[in-house]
C-alpha cells in the first residue's frame, strides 16, 4: 500500500485527468494511504493478542486479501479512466462493483472478528487495552457508514430509473457528487458528505492509542501522567468524546449539511460535546492523587569533635 501511495502521487503529479470534479488519481492515493496505516494498525493491534492468536492469524490475512483486491479495482479503473464506486454504466463497471462491495463486507467481518478477539485478551495496562478497545469499536461503525454511501440517494429512487441507471449510491447527501469541495480532503462545501464520519470513524483506530502514547510519553515531564488511573480514566473520556464526534458528524451529513457551514442545531450539539469533554478532563484530573514531591535525604555522618566525645552531624 506504501509503495502503490508512491505510484499514486506520480500519478496525480503527471496525469491530469479529472474525474468526478477531482484529480483522477486522488482516489488511489488517498486509499493506499488509509490503508497503509490500517494495516500497521491492525498488525500491532494482532500482536497484543494472547487468545485465538491463530484466528487472528487468518483474520489479518483476510484483510489483507480483501483490502488488495479492492484497490487492483480501484486502480484498474483508474487507468481506464471510469468511477470505481457507485459505477453501473455497462455490466462490466457494474460487476466490478459489486465485487468491491464483498471485498468491503469480508474486510469489515474480518475487523469484527479482530475487535472480538482484543475485547477478549487481557492486557496488563488497563488504559492501553481501552484504548486499543475503543479505536477498533468506533473504527468498524466508521467503516459501517460507507455503506450507507452504497444505498441509492433519494434523488435517484425519484427518477425512478435504477435499473438503467449509470450511477446508484454517492457519498454525496442533497447534492451531486463532484460539486464545489474542500481542498486536499475533496469533502462537499455545498451538501453533506458521509466520507467525513466515514474517515473520522475508521482513524480511530489510530488516534486514540496515539492520544495514549501522547500522555505516556509526557509523564516523564508532568508527574501527574505517571500515575496509571488519571491515564485511564483520560482515554476513557476521548474515546467517549471521539465516538460522540463520530455520531455527530454522521448526523450533520445525513441532512445534507456541508461540515463548514454548521447550522445552529450542529453548533449547539457540538457545544454540548466539546463541553461534556472539557467536564470530563476537568474531572479525571481533579480526582487524581497529587504527585508526591521527593525530599532530598539527609544523610548522617560520625565525626570527631576536639574534645574526644562523638557527636552526630547532618
Amino acid at each position: 500500500m506504501a509503495l502503490w501511495a508512491l505510484v499514486s502521487a506520480v500519478g496525480l503529479a503527471v496525469d491530469d485527468r479529472v474525474l468526478v470534479g477531482a484529480p483522477i488519481w486522488a482516489k488511489p492515493f488517498k486509499f493506499f494511504v488509509s490503508f497503509a496505516a490500517y494495516g500497521l494498525t491492525l498488525a500491532w493491534m494482532l500482536a497484543q493478542t494472547t487468545w485465538g492468536r491463530r484466528t487472528g492469524w487468518w483474520a489479518g490475512n483476510v484483510v489483507v486479501v480483501t483490502s488488495l483486491v479492492e484497490m487492483v479495482i480501484i486502480t484498474g479503473q483508474v487507468i481506464r479512466g471510469k468511477r470505481s464506486h457507485f459505477n453501473a454504466q455497462t455490466p462490466f463497471d457494474e460487476t466490478l462493483y459489486t465485487v468491491m462491495g464483498l471485498t468491503v463486507v469480508v474486510l469489515w467481518a474480518a475487523t469484527l472478528v479482530i475487535a472480538v478477539l482484543l475485547l477478549r485478551t487481557r492486557l496488563a495496562d488497563r488504559a492501553t487495552a481501552w484504548a486499543i478497545r475503543g479505536g477498533i469499536l468506533i473504527a468498524l461503525a466508521g467503516a459501517a457508514v460507507g455503506f450507507l454511501m452504497a444505498q441509492p440517494t433519494s434523488e435517484q429512487r425519484a427518477a425512478g430509473n435504477l435499473d438503467t441507471a449509470d450511477v446508484i449510491g454517492a457519498h454525496s447527501v442533497g447534492v451531486p457528487d463532484g460539486g464545489p469541495s474542500m481542498p486536499l480532503t475533496g469533502w462537499s462545501t455545498t451538501g453533506g458528505d458521509l466520507r467525513i464520519p466515514h474517515f473520522v470513524g475508521m482513524h480511530a483506530l489510530q488516534l486514540i492509542p496515539l492520544f495514549l502514547i501522547a500522555l505516556v510519553l509526557l509523564a516523564p515531564r508532568i508527574a501527574r501522567l505517571r500515575d496509571a488511573e488519571l491515564r485511564l480514566r483520560l482515554v476513557r473520556v476521548v474515546t467517549a468524546g471521539y465516538a460522540g464526534l463520530v455520531a455527530l458528524t454522521t448526523w450533520q451529513a445525513l441532512r445534507g449539511q456541508p461540515l463548514i457551514h454548521p447550522d445552529a442545531a450542529t453548533l449547539i450539539a457540538a457545544g454540548v460535546l466539546l463541553a461534556a469533554v472539557a467536564a470530563g478532563v476537568w474531572a479525571a484530573l481533579r480526582t487524581a492523587p497529587e504527585p508526591v514531591s521527593v525530599h532530598p535525604v539527609s544523610v548522617h555522618t560520625e565525626t570527631e569533635p576536639a574534645s574526644g566525645s562523638k557527636e552526630f552531624t547532618a
